[in-house]
């Protein structure tokens, strides 16, 4: 529920932390008979408790698609990330990926303690993917494909560029993006936008690039090597080696580095807002509008903070309750937005390299709330 310090500190947030905890809970009795779905969701609780919740508020007719989805695209993430594995091992595995879901009997151990867990009883994900209706187990086993493919790209090549920082979060979260658009059409919940697919990668750009500059430790410090997603068209301004940057003389360094990459994330925050207010269905639009409040509120925390090179850098669970239980409609979002952007607004040094264009593009962001949207105190 959060450590007692931050609980002391904050003690408003006890109510809304125990509502929370009560609601997973009573989202978690309503999973479908049969034991393999019963493992998906426990299977699902483990890898994202946040996920869980948002995936539980949904309407029965896309909970179990979504939570397959979600739990199919882990596991093939899971075999991407871990490095232990060889080239030649792990390539075949992504592009075969979208065949392995159809086999109940496919099996491959890897990565560390849940995804481990998740990638052992993954033939319940399999048992429980080919109990959808085909139009769902279409848009997974096509999304997969191109992921898989594209994981594969990078696996062979490094993140050079700025165009290839931003394909590589296409493959890995663009295409999810475009994944969930479709299974929302498929679901008849959703009525899809012209422009939908443009939006859609935006909506993934934004969040996967969030988490690229978050766990920018945890990738660094990978065992037998690091995970290098920072595009070295830029850190290389800085730094000889991406890992320098945990060095505490190259603090400094490290921080412009970082606000560039902050800055860069920020630019999608316009489409998100068109894809968002498009949505029709209350608990598709929650399902999509959390984790956009949550991106946000990292990078607030995320810019200008040295601690990204030498710890964990995540929202207060008290903070992640509050979004959970208040955002409800494009209101709650355009003034979680403009908050979380004034407080990445008052970070912002003026000698920062990049500083004229942060500001200009909060600027951006807090005008279209101040414009468009009902401001909610939050």
């Amino acid at each position: 529920m959060g450590s007692l310090g931050q609980i002391l500190r904050h003690p408003d947030e006890i109510y809304l932390l125990l509502k929370l905890k009560m609601e997973i809970k009573k989202a978690q009795k309503q999973i479908p008979p049969g034991e393999h779905w019963r493992i998906c969701y426990s299977l699902l609780h483990n890898v994202s408790t946040s996920f869980s919740y948002v995936i539980h508020q949904l309407r029965t007719e896309l909970r179990n698609p979504m939570c397959v989805f979600y739990l199919v695209l882990r596991a093939l993430d899971t075999v991407e990330d871990d490095t232990s594995i060889s080239k030649e091992v792990k390539l075949p595995i992504l592009t075969d990926f979208h065949r392995h879901i159809y086999d109940r009997d496919w099996h491959f151990s890897c990565g560390r303690n849940e995804f481990k867990v998740l990638m052992d009883q993954f033939h319940h994900v399999s048992s429980a993917f080919l109990q959808l209706e085909r139009g769902y187990q279409e848009v997974i086993e096509d999304i997969t494909k191109r992921m898989g493919a594209g994981m594969a790209k990078f696996i062979c090549q490094e993140v050079e560029t700025m165009e290839d920082h931003t394909e590589y979060c296409y493959y890995v979260a663009g295409l999810l993006g475009f994944g969930l658009s479709k299974l929302f059409l498929a679901s008849g919940l959703e009525v899809l936008t012209p422009d939908w697919e443009h939006l859609s990668n935006s909506m993934g750009l934004f969040l996967h690039k969030t988490h690229i500059i978050k766990d920018y430790l945890e990738d660094i410090n990978e065992i037998p090597e690091p995970r290098k997603f920072w595009p070295r068209q830029i850190w290389s301004k800085y730094v000889g080696k991406l890992e320098d940057f945990k060095d505490e003389e190259n603090s400094a360094k490290a921080v412009q580095c970082l606000n560039y990459m902050v800055t860069d994330a920020l630019i999608h925050i316009e489409d998100c807002f068109k894809y968002m207010a498009a949505l029709r269905d209350p608990t598709v639009f929650r399902f999509c509008a959390i984790p956009q409040i949550m991106a946000i509120g990292t990078l607030s925390l995320c810019y200008d903070n040295v601690q990204v090179f030498r710890g964990v850098v995540k929202v207060r669970r008290g903070i992640t309750a509050k979004v959970m239980d208040r955002t409800k409609t494009m209101d709650d979002v355009y003034g979680a937005f403009y908050d979380f952007s004034c407080m990445l607004n008052a970070k912002v040094d003026k000698k920062d390299p990049n500083a004229t264009e942060t500001l200009h593009r909060l600027e951006v962001v807090q005008k279209l709330c101040r414009d468009i949207g009902v401001l909610q105190k939050r």
